[in-house]
Order: C-alpha cells, then sequence, then structure tokens
C-alpha cells in the first residue's frame, strides 16, 4: 500500500507541477481565464500572481512523507474550488475556458473537466487519509532491498522518463497549436493572394516564351495559343518521380482532350532525357527550357506543377502542384471549353480580333461535357448522363427562391414516381452548406456558375430536362412551378432508346 501512496503523491505532484510552469509560461491566457470564471476585477491581478505558486507549494509538499499529507490537504483545498467554480458555470449555462495547463492546454470547461478534478480529488483524498502511514522515501528504498547505486539508477531513470514524457506532450500540444496557426495564415495568404507558390494574378498577360522543342523547332505560347482554346502548362522534370508517374496520364489527356485543351509540356534537363520520356510514354509538345527561366517567369516553385493560360493570353489559374493539383486544373480548363465561357481570341498571325460567346445547346443537342465534383469531391460528367431522364436543377442554397421550393422538393423525391426523371442538383455554395439542405438526390458545384451559362440558365432556381441518351429534351423552366411542373409531367423516350424492354 506504501508504493501506491508514494505513486499517488508522485501523480499528485507532478500535474500541479506542470499547472503552474503552464499558468507561468502563459499570464495572458491565466487572466484572460480569470476573467471568463467571474472573479471580480479586484481579486484577478492576485489570482494571477500567485495561483501558480501556490501550485508550485503543493507540488513541492507532496514529494517527502513529512509534508505529504499537508500538500494533499492543500491540493483537496484548491481542487475542491476548482471544481465548485466550474460547477456553477455549467449549471448557468457558460463554459469558460479553464486553462488548467496554460499553453499547453485549453479548453472550454465541461463534463470532462469536472470529471478529471473528480479524479485528483480521489487521488489527493488517498493520499491524506493514509499519508500519515507513509514513511519516508529512503526506508521504503531501503525496505525494498535496493542498494545506493539501484536506487541512485532507479531515480535519474524515473525522472528522465518524467521529463522525456513532460516534454513529448508538450511538444504535441506546441505542435498542435502550431498546426491550427499555419492552417489559419495558408487560408488568410490564399484570400490575398500572397501565399508561396500561388503564381501569377489571375488575369495578368501571361509571359511569353520561346522555347525549343524535342523535334529541334521553336515553340511559343502564341503557337500554343493558335486553337483558340485553353493551355495547360504542365511543368517536368527528367529527376522527378512524381513527374514520371504523372506523364502517362499527361500523355493521354493531350490525345483525348486535344480539341478542348491545348496541353504543353515544359522541361528542363538535356534532350536526350526529355527524349526518352516522350518517347516512353508518348508525349506530344514538350518545349525545353535552359534553365528554369519560364518556371521562374511563371512564378513555379516545384514540380510537377500546371497552370492555366486562357485563350487571350492572360493568366487563367493559380498554380496547382502534384497530381491532385493538375487534375483539377485540366478540370477546369476543361469546363472553360465545354461551357465556351471564352474571351476574345487573338487570331495569329493577322491579329484579328474574334468574339467567342456563350452558345446555348437547343433541342436535342448533347448536353456540354462539363466535370463538376459531387459533395463527396467524385468528378460527374454531365454529357456521360445516360440511361434515364435527369432533371437538371439549377440552385442556389442561398437564394430565397430555392429555400421557398426546398419543402416541395423534399416532398416529390419522398413521393418520386417510378416514371419520374432523376433529379440531379446543379448549384453554387460550399458543401456544408449544400448538406444542409438535406436533399436525397445527387448535388454537384457549380461555384464559378459555368454549367448555368452552358445551359443559358440566367437564375435559380432553373430546370432542364436531359432525355435518357443525355441530349437536351426541353426549354429552361424557371421557377417553383414551372419547374415542379417539368418534374411531374410524364416524358416520351426519345426515339429508338430503350423502352420497356425492346429498342
Amino acid at each position: 500500500m506504501n508504493w501506491i501512496i508514494l505513486l499517488a503523491r508522485l501523480l499528485l505532484g507532478a500535474v500541479f507541477l506542470v499547472a503552474a510552469l503552464g499558468k507561468l509560461a502563459d499570464p495572458q491566457g491565466s487572466r484572460q481565464a480569470v476573467a471568463e470564471f467571474g472573479v471580480p476585477n479586484w481579486l484577478r491581478a492576485p489570482v494571477v500572481l500567485y495561483l501558480p505558486f501556490v501550485e508550485l507549494v503543493v507540488a513541492v509538499l507532496l514529494v517527502p512523507g513529512t509534508s505529504a499529507r499537508w500538500g494533499a490537504l492543500a491540493a483537496l483545498a484548491l481542487l475542491m474550488l476548482f471544481i465548485t467554480r466550474i460547477a456553477i458555470s455549467l449549471a448557468r449555462g457558460e463554459k469558460p475556458h479553464c486553462h488548467c495547463f496554460g499553453q499547453l492546454h485549453s479548453a472550454p470547461v465541461g463534463w470532462s473537466t469536472l470529471i478529471r478534478n473528480g479524479v485528483l480529488v480521489t487521488v489527493a483524498g488517498l493520499v491524506f487519509w493514509r499519508g500519515a502511514e507513509n514513511p519516508q522515501m529512503g526506508s521504503m528504498i531501503a525496505s525494498a532491498g535496493l542498494g545506493a547505486a539501484t536506487w541512485i539508477a532507479l531515480s535519474i531513470a524515473i525522472v528522465g522518463m518524467a521529463i522525456a514524457a513532460f516534454e513529448a506532450w508538450f511538444l504535441l500540444n506546441v505542435v498542435r497549436q502550431q498546426g491550427r496557426f499555419l492552417i489559419r495564415l495558408e487560408a488568410l495568404e490564399a484570400a490575398l493572394g500572397l501565399g508561396p507558390g500561388t503564381g501569377l494574378p489571375i488575369g495578368q498577360r501571361a509571359p511569353e516564351f520561346q522555347l525549343l522543342s524535342l523535334r529541334g523547332d521553336q515553340g511559343t505560347l502564341a503557337t500554343l495559343r493558335r486553337p483558340g482554346q485553353p493551355v495547360l502548362l504542365f511543368f517536368t522534370n527528367p529527376d522527378c518521380q512524381p513527374c514520371d508517374a504523372m506523364l502517362p496520364d499527361v500523355a493521354r489527356w493531350q490525345r483525348e482532350h486535344a480539341d478542348r485543351v491545348t496541353i504543353g509540356v515544359i522541361g528542363r534537363g538535356s534532350v536526350e532525357a526529355n527524349r526518352e520520356q516522350a518517347e516512353k510514354h508518348d508525349l506530344r509538345t514538350v518545349l525545353l527550357q535552359k534553365e528554369r527561366e519560364v518556371s521562374e517567369a511563371y512564378k513555379v516553385d516545384s514540380t510537377p506543377a500546371a497552370v492555366l493560360v486562357s485563350p487571350d493570353g492572360k493568366i487563367g489559374s493559380r498554380i496547382g502542384y502534384g497530381a491532385e493539383g493538375v487534375e483539377d486544373l485540366l478540370r477546369q480548363g476543361l469546363n472553360a471549353a465545354a461551357s465556351q465561357i471564352l474571351e476574345p481570341v487573338v487570331d495569329e498571325p493577322s491579329g484579328a480580333s474574334q468574339a467567342r460567346r456563350t452558345s446555348v445547346p437547343a433541342m436535342g443537342q448533347p448536353a456540354p461535357a462539363l466535370i463538376l465534383s459531387d459533395l463527396d469531391g467524385e468528378p460527374t460528367n454531365l454529357a456521360d448522363i445516360r440511361g434515364t431522364s435527369t432533371l437538371c436543377l439549377f440552385w442556389s442554397p442561398a437564394c430565397g427562391f430555392c429555400q421557398q421550393m426546398l419543402p416541395a422538393l423534399k416532398t416529390w423525391e419522398r413521393k418520386r414516381a417510378a416514371w419520374a426523371p432523376r433529379l440531379l442538383i446543379v448549384s453554387t455554395g460550399t458543401v456544408e452548406a449544400n448538406r444542409a439542405m438535406g436533399l436525397a438526390s445527387q448535388v454537384v458545384l457549380d461555384s464559378e456558375g459555368l454549367a448555368m451559362r452552358a445551359f443559358g440558365a440566367t437564375g435559380t432556381p432553373m430546370a432542364v430536362l436531359l432525355d435518357s441518351t443525355g441530349r437536351i429534351a426541353s426549354s429552361l423552366a424557371a421557377g417553383e412551378q414551372a419547374v415542379m411542373a417539368l418534374a411531374r409531367a410524364r416524358h416520351p423516350e426519345p426515339v429508338g432508346s430503350f423502352v420497356h424492354g425492346r429498342s
């Protein structure tokens, strides 16, 4: 039993020691916590000043056997005071930050705080109850048959383990705090466009370049822009393993999307190394920079990376790093091309300016091949929606008319007839805002309004019907009444489609 009391003393002393050091290291946080607990103004300064030293005294008293009972009694008094004040705050519905361990740990009080203090009260009560029977630490070591050298080694080991545990706990909390700080800082930098590696400002004229291709001829940005479509500049390096892993996808994108997005590979290094990679993966349009002149001009810090250039020769995106970032930019370029939302394009070499405007698909035309992500981040290509008729509903969680329509839409979802079209909601807003609507149908995000403009929708709620072959099967319906009428009406299948087991 004596060993149990000794361990209880050391544990309780360690808790009060850490609490005292944490408060001394963060007096500002302690002042705020004292204020949140409702301590009167005249008493706040003394509490902040003396409480850590009282906790230090308690920690010291708990170590020797002769003073352990007094330390336990003081610990009981402090813990009961803390518990009473926390209970009062919770009863009032308040949740001040306890700041129990200073910068190491600060969180709103709750039942877990009461339970933790209750456990410490039990430990302190045990030490106070049996403390008089607890002999000195030295006599306990002697009675255990340990020599002086063994006792010294054991003491050093215990102290070392305690210090290591404290440092690990301290570092863990510091890392957590620094992580939260960095996340906030990165979000602020991203919002201001000041973060590292974001690239040139969107809308700025893209830097021109003139590089040698693997065939030995000259390649320029103007040449890449000549088809009048977005240009994706992909920066790679023969010595970059992540780049090499991406090159098969880049080559496939060059073949599959040549009519919508021009993908130019900007490499560096020797002609032989780049030619070997190009032949291995069947890459097209590979241009070589001598050093990093193009990377520096576009402020590309590392590879693999990519940036979009709009058809009018302006920066169209931030820099995307890694496979995920590059794929996001490719999707953005494909969407811009599919919706034909293009700025005036310079017709090389004459320099004549020609306008490319949004072309709204008419009845019977295929749906634009827009790739939008659902609420789980999975891509959905509108041109691939086939097999059943689909009501494409353009929506916004912030739209008052949409909110008024929401109950009727949920009722239609619950009572949807077997012959009724499936519902695809093309929405603006955040993932959280769209989840909060509680709709059962698939929701894809159109934050830039590309899909709305591609279909000719001028507001929300509006809807258009796609038949089972993915073609436009109705005119645009605007407003709740027209949209719900389109959802409830029976629509004939297109000629030649599969109906009731017969084509």
